[in-house]
């Protein structure tokens, strides 16, 4: 993406919605600055803006104002078709709920964005193999979604996300959706694997205990993120 250590940067983002006569401004000159093999976690009350922010991360959304810079590209000025190229280059995605394709299997679902580049089957199929290893589901690469239990589908959505090797993955409630015991696991995981692999992380959570894994914890708050520490 580019040749120093920033993967991806927000200049003064604002975002507003209109909501009868007067905009609710969610995002208030938010400055963020994520580097290369970063860990960020973001807490915040519900409708705090902490999707819209992934949202905007990604490209999904646009900023009222301000820019969201991924290296040196301003996402704002692709069109749609480069802005999805870069994405599924670069970013990866897991959230509450798996969105896994339920006629594939598991190493078929990881093998997907392989596919989508352009590499061909037999080499995407090896290396979502190694993927789903790595998630600890070596013995459940032929299983499809239905086949699995929910932390095992989760693990295939992160295999699945870090398949491409991107330079950041947004994680929204990753865990939510998981028993105490299984979001453990898979929150022992996503910290094992940001410690292996080169890969920034974003993850917004309502877990504070998983938050404070991060190697930086912030809350959302007022349209800006403050350090989690000062609102404990």
């Amino acid at each position: 993406m580019t040749s120093n250590q920033w993967v991806l940067r927000c200049q003064s983002l604002v975002k507003e919605y209109k909501v009868g006569p007067e905009p609710i401004r969610v995002l208030d000159n938010l400055e963020f600055n994520l580097q290369k093999g970063d860990w960020v976690s973001i807490v915040g009350a519900s409708g705090s803006g902490k999707t819209t922010l992934l949202n905007m991360l990604a490209g999904l959304d646009s900023p009222t104002q301000g820019k969201v810079l991924w290296g040196e590209q301003d996402i704002q000025l692709l069109n749609e078709a480069s802005l999805g190229k870069f994405r599924n280059q670069h970013l990866g995605f897991v959230y509450q709920f798996h969105h896994l394709l339920a006629e594939f299997s598991a190493i078929e679902n990881v093998a997907m964005p392989l596919w989508i580049q352009g590499i061909n089957k037999s080499e995407a199929l090896a290396r979502a193999s190694e993927m789903l290893a790595k998630v600890g589901l070596k013995s459940r690469v032929e299983h499809k979604p239905a086949e699995l239990s929910g932390g095992e589908r989760q693990r295939v959505a992160i295999a699945r996300a870090l398949i491409t090797q991107p330079a950041l993955v947004l994680l929204d409630e990753p865990t939510g959706n998981l028993d105490a015991s299984t979001a453990h696991d898979v929150q022992q995981l996503i910290a094992k694997l940001n410690q292996d692999m080169d890969t920034a992380f974003v993850v917004v959570t309502h877990d504070q205990s998983f938050a404070r894994l991060a190697k930086e914890s912030y809350t959302l708050l007022d349209g800006q993120l403050k350090p989690m520490v000062e609102l404990a």
